[in-house]
């Protein structure tokens, strides 16, 4: 037997963990060591859930108030100020994009060691399990068979055998072995209480787990997909997405620091039990199990001896006596009493299963078996379990950071996707150099009302109503004014008149406008002055 099977050293991470101050509910030290029946120990655990919730409420006044100063402080919106805040929110959507990630990639390497750790322990509960139940099969079969086989056949050859004294006596001295093997079989261990126990543990185990595992997963998946939602809303600049996705972003919130608190109390009441595993399985088998046979199980070391080395002896002994009677009957005895053979060999059949029984007992009572079963169970549980589960701590606060950077950067986000709208809409939809305006007549080309540099014949009957100034005050020429009232769509709004009666030169336009203007016909020119003059 290796020295590694020998003691069970745990890691380093569940004394840290062990040394967490144990506080009750009413703020009162208590000990550290496991004892989950315990009031004050309960409360000991739900006290540090109540950190988190406590963090989580803090987290949120913290949102509340910085919400309340964004909502509450009107910065000038110049566009000095405009590209700062942009690049604020730029990088705080990548800051809180790459922390989520981060935080997703270790919560899947958590909850696949968590899990691991949990199956490692129920896999290890059912083979103990199945070794004691195998144990206790073994005996009760060769219990029965001693109690009932091989009391029949002792009763019937006493009957052949009454008139030889000699071979009745020996018939009573097999019956007396036969006796003090079912003594000593009746001084092991009952183990049926605690197969029955291990099983109901690992069967809770597996669907608890299952249910955590299914769980998380969901949790891991929701927060990628928030986090993927609230990046393509910020870059769609959708405010009912954004909307959407800071509610779901709260929730998560929530979500991460519950389960925070959760892996937290996990973590540190599994850490008080492999700190010191012995201790607390010495006290539950009180009553139940013989300390000494604990001891053998839980350390399996050679200089403890084997309690149940006596017992197995005797009954090794009382086998081979037997068999020794029976053989000197089926010699001396068969030719006198033929009827007698068929007896004797039942018995010497009862003999052999119950010696094959023997060696099936000596192996499953070893203690290297359960031994090992023990420190894979410790082993999956306080290594890769509370491993995983700190792994899914680090996850959960990774997630609460994420999702607050998110938190912050989604108002200030939706307010300058807010104000970008309404300097958009604040912009005359019938002023022909907005583009908006173009865009609205090219999707809607029956428009009749729309003015634009390019419509020559939609307001000519209303220009009769307005005087243009005296050709004396203008020293520009006729043909210039006429130029001039031709490009802006003869409607007098567009006619800055001041300007032309001061002689001042036209607007300038764009090489791709001063295209279309030169693309109108001596014929509409000349139509257009007719017009106004009239």
């Amino acid at each position: 037997m290796s020295s590694a099977r020998v003691d069970y050293i745990a890691p380093w991470w569940t004394y840290w963990l062990h040394n967490f101050p144990h506080i009750n509910l009413r703020f009162q030290p208590i000990d550290n060591s496991f004892q989950p029946e315990e009031e004050n120990y309960q409360q000991s655990l739900i006290f540090l859930a109540c950190l988190a919730a406590v963090g989580l409420g803090l987290n949120l006044l913290c949102l509340a108030i910085y919400l309340s100063c964004l909502c509450c402080c009107h910065k000038d919106e110049e566009e000095e100020s405009k590209k700062p805040n942009s690049c604020c929110v730029t990088w705080s959507a990548v800051t809180a994009g790459l922390i989520t990630c981060i935080a997703v990639g270790v919560g899947f390497y958590g909850n696949s060691e968590t899990n691991d750790g949990v199956y490692q322990l129920t896999y290890s509960l059912y083979n103990a399990n199945h070794t004691l139940g195998g144990v206790d099969s073994l005996v009760t079969g060769t219990m029965g068979s001693m109690k009932s086989g091989l009391h029949q056949h002792l009763a019937r050859l006493d009957e052949i055998f009454a008139t030889r004294g000699d071979y009745v006596q020996t018939l009573q001295f097999m019956q007396q072995m036969a006796d003090n093997v079912i003594k000593q079989l009746l001084g092991l261990p009952d183990w049926e209480e605690a197969k029955v126990d291990l099983a109901s543990i690992a069967d809770q185990t597996a669907r608890v787990e299952y249910y955590r595992w299914l769980t998380y997963l969901l949790i891991l998946i929701m927060d990628l997909i928030i986090c993927l939602l609230a990046c393509l809303g910020l870059a769609k600049q959708s405010r009912w997405l954004l909307t959407t996705m800071m509610v779901f972003g709260v929730l998560t919130l929530v979500l991460s620091w519950t389960s925070l608190g959760a892996d937290l109390a996990s973590a540190v009441g599994t850490s008080d039990f492999c700190v010191s595993p012995d201790k607390f399985l010495l006290s539950q088998t009180k009553g139940v199990i013989g300390t000494d046979i604990v001891h053998y199980y839980l350390y399996c070391n050679q200089t403890l001896s084997n309690p149940f080395q006596q017992p197995l002896t005797i009954f090794q002994r009382s086998l081979t006596t037997m068999q020794i009677q029976i053989h000197g009957l089926l010699q001396f005895a068969v030719p006198l009493f033929p009827t007698a053979e068929r007896d004797l060999l039942g018995i010497q059949h009862v003999l052999n299963s119950s010696e094959a029984s023997l060696h099936q007992l000596t192996a499953l009572l070893d203690c290297r078996g359960l031994n090992k079963d023990y420190l894979d169970a410790m082993v999956g549980v306080c290594y890769d379990g509370v491993e995983g589960v700190l792994y899914l701590c680090l996850f959960s606060s990774l997630a609460s950071c994420a999702f607050t950077v998110m938190l912050c950067a989604i108002p200030r986000a939706w307010r300058q996707i807010a104000c970008r709208e309404r300097d958009y809409d604040d912009i005359n939809e019938e002023d022909p150099f907005n583009p908006r305006a173009r865009r609205i007549v090219a999707q809607n080309p029956n428009l009749t009302n729309m003015h634009s540099f390019c419509s020559y014949s939609s307001s000519m009957g209303s220009q009769t109503s307005i005087h243009p100034p005296a050709p004396t005050v203008s020293n520009a020429p006729m043909s210039e004014n006429m130029n001039q009232a031709a490009l802006f769509g003869g409607n007098p709004r567009y006619e800055n008149v001041p300007l032309i009666g001061r002689g001042s030169p036209p607007p300038s336009y764009s090489p791709s406008m001063r295209a279309t203007y030169l693309s109108m016909t001596e014929e509409q020119i000349r139509h257009f002055g007719n017009d106004f003059q009239a």
